[in-house]
């Protein structure tokens, strides 16, 4: 039985930073990010935009591009490291955006009967999310699940992340019908409780707060989107994890020749464009048996002829939309899958038949490793997306701007005409609702 990708949508928002801009104010050479990293601009929410109004953008367009009805639908995860509540899944508030939106065409409550559940892995949630729904459908071939992915990286000011930012979402149907891609049950673990990259609960006294209530504890427990991190050890963990995974799923499909040369593309998870290349070396040097255990024999085949053709034929577009929108966290390694393929569309490449290699990776730290073959329907799915036509119609905002929004400053969103699911209220004034959280579609 074939199981994968049936149709898929994606939610980029309006606003963007230029990454030169945010070089000439940080005093950083702006040939270091764009050449060595790869970074052009970083996809920013507004006041009025959270990780549920960007999964609930692309789950809705997931329903509307592709007439799908809500009854379908048996389970919806959502993979995440930027919810909103410790306890409500964030899923929660997308699908209820979503279920009032389709209300009209199909009914009061159409998603009453569907299971949704949040799961939180740092940037590996949304591969996760994608693992699950996949065993659910090999297990009931008759039934449907979505899988969403939505997050905003969000750094320190003045941080060694702060211009690896960027923030949006995806949505993919999962079902017996894999019009997009088939992905076969063979998955790669590779996994180490590590702390290259974390967001803890932090404490702050009682006293250092200004006019801080009697009932407060004598410390009190903040949480901050902001991660501890340390980018050079978590360069190494991704390489240690994604290597553990690989040759797991090796071993576990019984490969025994060189499996990247028969991969079309290869898409990893992408904390900022350039990585995937950056990271792959020695993967690449054991597959074609070429010595790789030093860091002159490292840096020997990463500037090999060889090793830039591979990159250029098999990554290269994938880096494409990741150079426009920064990081995702869960949603990356599927925004790299949808540059790709909307790169090959463009191109009018046949692709069917042809298989892709999936490599990805959450601090913490997990990596997995797997395969999909692209369906003969690939481009009747592809042709909705529009990706670079749509990255093009954004909104770049100054260094300013930048900055209030960061610190949330801003009462009122920068964008007033822009539609969509919108955040409206937080509750303050009603006790037994303080933080619920309200949204409406703005037409």
């Amino acid at each position: 039985m074939k199981v994968g990708i049936e149709a898929a949508t994606f939610f980029i928002p309006d606003l963007f930073l230029e990454i030169s801009e945010l070089a000439e104010h940080r005093g950083i050479d702006n040939n270091k990010l764009l050449l060595g990293l790869g970074l052009q601009k970083m996809a920013i929410i507004d006041t009025n935009e959270d990780t549920a109004t960007l999964a609930a953008e692309a789950l809705l367009r997931l329903f509307t591009d592709y007439e799908i009805h809500p009854k379908e639908i048996a389970r919806i995860y959502l993979g995440t490291e930027s919810a909103l509540d410790a306890a409500k899944p964030t899923a929660t508030f997308a699908v209820q955006m979503v279920e009032t939106q389709l209300a009209t065409q199909f009914g009061e409550r159409c998603f009453k009967n569907c299971d949704v559940l949040d799961m939180t892995f740092a940037c590996i949630g949304g591969i996760d999310a994608l693992h699950n729904a996949l065993d659910f459908v090999r297990i009931n071939p008759n039934k449907k699940a979505i899988v969403l992915a939505a997050d905003y990286a969000k750094y320190e000011l003045n941080s060694g992340g702060e211009y690896t930012q960027g923030a949006g979402a995806i949505a993919l149907l999962i079902s017996a019908t894999p019009n997009l891609i088939e992905i076969e049950n063979y998955f790669g673990v590779g996994m180490s409780s590590v702390y290259d990259f974390f967001k803890p609960r932090r404490h702050i006294d009682k006293d250092k707060l200004i006019n801080a209530p009697e009932n407060y504890p004598e410390q009190i427990e903040i949480f901050s989107d902001e991660p501890i991190f340390d980018g050079q050890y978590s360069n190494e963990c991704y390489k240690q994890r994604i290597q553990e995974a690989f040759y797991n799923f090796k071993s576990e499909k019984l490969i025994h020749t060189n499996v990247i040369s028969s991969w079309e593309y290869i898409i990893f998870h992408l904390p900022y464009a350039f990585h995937g290349k950056r990271i792959f070396a020695e993967i690449f040097a054991s597959e074609n048996n070429i010595p790789c255990s030093t860091k002159d024999e490292v840096k020997a085949v990463l500037l090999s002829d060889d090793y830039k053709q591979f990159i250029n034929i098999k990554i290269e577009p994938s880096q494409r939309a990741s150079s426009e929108v920064g990081n995702l966290y869960t949603a990356s390694i599927f925004m790299a899958l949808f540059s790709t393929l909307q790169t090959a569309f463009l191109e009018n490449k046949e692709l069917t038949g042809k298989k892709i290699g999936f490599f990805a990776y959450g601090s913490g730290s997990k990596a997995k490793v797997f395969e999909a073959t692209l369906h003969t329907n690939w481009k009747s799915v592809v042709k909705n997306w529009n990706l670079f036509e749509a990255l093009n119609q954004r909104t770049a905002i100054n260094f300013q701007t930048y900055i209030q929004l960061h610190k949330k400053a801003l009462k009122k969103p920068v964008n007033t005409i822009q539609k969509g699911f919108k955040l409206e209220k937080i509750e303050t004034d009603i006790q037994e609702l303080n933080g619920a959280r309200y949204y409406k579609y703005h037409v």
